[in-house]
């Protein structure tokens, strides 16, 4: 049997199937609607009212993100299931524009840091750990919880930890844990996990440039202290 081509499909199907085939780039602005409202009605396909749809706006996305819901709705065909999940896209859309302007914070120093994160930390009555992973400019490329633990133990997988590094192409960490007791000193099991995932990230090539200990009134930094290179 031939494979039918684009033009054989039936106009309703077209979108979902040219995405696939082509790529999402090859959609146009009521393709990529159509496709979220998932069908027409009896007179018209769905591409075709999402065409009249965009046409009432000059075809202007920036306009059609402005209409509500229930403006949406006096559309036919538009009910308002459609109506919100056009909406939510757009505002999506909008955020995802938003965070693009976000400068990723530079972590420097274990005061930067500290004030970055603190408020994730602050009034926990468990112990939490973190790792922060950065890029070369020591901005934040992502950040991951590793374990969840009592008042004074989190257990701490360090293949987990080198797995986010290599997944999200990281230059250096920073180790974060804190202490609900309000303790600002290292214990022994903290300068022994430190060390064993220092070690286990070099021969990775990847740095730790510190392990903070958060408090709500303060930190502690093994940097700082000199226990790290």
């Amino acid at each position: 049997m031939s494979k039918l081509v684009i033009r054989d499909w039936a106009e309703a199907d077209r979108p979902r199937e040219k995405l696939l085939e082509q790529g999402r780039r090859s959609l146009s602005d009521a393709e990529l609607l159509a496709i979220l409202i998932g069908s027409g009605s009896r007179q018209e396909t769905a591409v075709e009212l999402c065409r009249r749809i965009l046409s009432s706006v000059q075809n202007n996305l920036d306009s059609l993100s402005k209409m509500e819901v229930l403006r949406l709705c006096e559309f036919k065909g538009i009910g308002e299931a459609k109506a919100i999940t056009i909406v939510a896209a757009l505002e999506l859309g909008r955020r995802r524009k938003e965070s693009e302007y976000i400068e990723k914070p530079l972590l420097n120093s274990s005061l930067r840091v500290y004030e970055y994160f603190r408020y994730q930390l602050q009034d926990l009555p468990h112990e939490e750990f973190w790792v922060l992973y950065l890029n070369t400019a020591c901005k934040v490329l992502d950040k991951q919880l590793i374990g969840r633990g009592g008042n004074d133990f989190t257990p701490v997988d360090v293949r987990i930890i080198l797995r986010n590094a290599l997944n999200c192409k990281a230059h250096s960490m920073i180790l974060i844990h804190n202490h609900p007791s309000g303790s600002r000193e290292a214990s022994q099991a903290d300068k022994i996990l430190t060390k064993k995932i220092a070690e286990a990230s070099r021969i990775m090539d990847i740095k730790v440039n510190d392990h903070i200990i958060f408090t709500d009134n303060g930190y502690y930094s093994f940097r700082d202290e000199g226990l790290l290179e």
